[in-house]
């Protein structure tokens, strides 16, 4: 799924509350002998783009080129704000400026990953009727460039019930659909939007019904389905994954990791879901795309977004991934090892021709695996092999190969090289283990002054390719 996707570029426009979330970031050992509360010793500040920002961090981060449409004041809150959306080439024509508004900013205290404090700035009335008019204009400008419109609404007073209405009514004229992330327990203000994404509380609130099993949950999507008059409708259930609503329910699973902050899930769920349907996924792959992403961001602390890199590790690591998304070019390997060594995890890379898989050769792996996080396989091309082991050599071809050892539950990637030695690929990779066989004891190996460790792993005794060949060939002239 996540390889269909890798080259998708959607433009996508998102209207809602923008602000900056801010954390102090710092650990606590005492209490305060002025009050009752902890001491945070504050190590670093940083600051993200929140609310209908984080939909755009996440558009962003999955590679879409995102336009932005909003009100901000004219202070210096909302100066650093649009700073922060040109530095990630965010358009910003449809941000407006409205005098005596502030903007919001929420700055939590984080102390030993977890959050103990939060204090808030802002304005939360509804934006005037100029600023209404002036989002409209900019949208009416540039709607025909969008291929969809995410309305995120945090109750900070932009998405008035005008502002709304006449964002959907535009998009029909020109076919666009538009997906809402919703908020109050009044939803009559996004009527005849594509549909709505509450999560199962926010479900619960707004139609009246108390979801506690299927049937309640069947008739609340229809509910919101009929009374918002949408094309389909969805509720996002945590854990448990998406329900989603057209002429029947289908529910789409998720499995997360670990949990540490479900802050935003909720905005990389939508922002997901324009990125995957507007590249021309059908829903239901749409949903597994937007949970995949969602369980990689509740595995991190705040506000945070998904790479598609992070999210196919993430089905790799659920085992859903096909076997051909671990078989690597060298620029989608070079991505994939940085990446790896910004988690700080362990790099290890082996070669060879594993021209018939056996025991032999899952035994190695399995133990060049044992000495780090990340296994690489460098898997020598056909011309590669026929150089090394002769004319008849190989019986299997370099896909077929790549494709079984890719397959294996050890291997995380595997990359073929046509050179003779595998010199330059170690050389891009600089694993933190080079690992080759036992029969190199004593003799010079390539590529280890670009490893900080060699490895040697025995063989399995009378286990080879060759001696597999011999039998094949003995079994015959039988």
């Amino acid at each position: 799924m996540v390889k269909s996707l890798r080259n998708s570029k959607p433009n996508i426009l998102v209207v809602g509350d923008l602000m900056i979330d801010h954390y102090l970031w710092g650990s606590t050992d005492r209490i305060s002998p002025e009050a009752p509360v902890q001491v945070v010793n504050v190590a670093k500040e940083t600051s993200v783009l929140g609310g209908a920002g984080n939909v755009v961090n996440n558009l962003h981060a999955l590679g879409a080129s995102v336009s932005v449409a909003s009100v901000i004041g004219q202070d210096e809150i909302g100066k650093e704000l649009l700073m922060m959306l040109k530095s990630r080439g965010i358009k910003t024509e449809g941000l407006v400026t409205q005098e005596g508004r502030q903007t919001s900013k929420k700055s939590r205290v984080i102390a030993s990953n977890q959050q103990i404090l939060r204090y808030d700035k802002e304005s939360k009335e509804d934006i005037t009727s100029v600023s209404v008019e002036k989002i409209i204009r900019a949208i009416k400008k540039d709607l025909f460039l969008y291929d969809m419109i995410i309305l995120s609404d945090y109750g900070k007073g932009v998405l008035t019930s005008a502002l709304c209405q006449e964002i959907i009514s535009l998009a029909k004229t020109q076919n666009k659909k538009v997906l809402v992330d919703p908020k109050g327990t009044d939803y009559s203000k996004y009527k005849g939007a594509h549909f709505l994404t509450p999560n199962k509380k926010e479900a619960c609130e707004a139609t009246g019904i108390d979801i506690k099993d299927d049937e309640s949950l069947l008739q609340a999507g229809e509910w919101l389905r009929k009374e918002c008059e949408l094309e389909l409708s969805m509720i996002t259930l945590s854990e448990d994954g998406i329900a989603i609503f057209d002429d029947e329910m289908h529910k789409v699973p998720t499995v997360a990791r670990e949990v540490f902050d479900v802050t935003g899930a909720g905005d990389t769920v939508i922002a997901s879901l324009a990125f995957a349907m507007s590249s021309g996924l059908d829903l239901v792959n749409s949903a597994k795309f937007a949970n995949a992403a969602a369980a990689v961001v509740v595995g991190k602390i705040g506000s945070a977004t998904a790479t598609m890199d992070e999210i196919e590790e993430y089905e790799s690591t659920l085992n859903k991934s096909s076997s051909d998304m671990h078989i690597k070019t060298r620029q989608e390997l070079e991505k994939c090892v940085l990446s790896a060594k910004n988690r700080k995890q362990k790099v290890v890379f082996t070669n060879g021709c594993f021209d018939i898989l056996h025991l032999g050769h899952v035994k190695y792996l399995e133990v060049a695996k044992s000495f780090g996080d990340i296994l690489i396989v460098g898997l020598n091309a056909d011309a590669s092999v026929t150089k090394l082991k002769g004319p008849t050599r190989p019986v299997n071809p370099e896909y077929d190969r790549a494709y079984l050892l890719a397959a294996l539950e050890v291997v995380d990637y595997v990359v073929i090289f046509s050179e003779e030695t595998p010199h330059d690929l170690i050389q891009m990779i600089r694993p933190d283990v080079l690992v080759k066989g036992g029969d190199y004891e004593g003799k010079a190996v390539v590529g280890t002054e670009f490893a900080s460790e060699l490895k040697l792993v025995d063989f399995v005794d009378g286990k080879s390719t060759t001696k597999t060949i011999e039998r094949i060939k003995d079994s015959s002239t039988c």
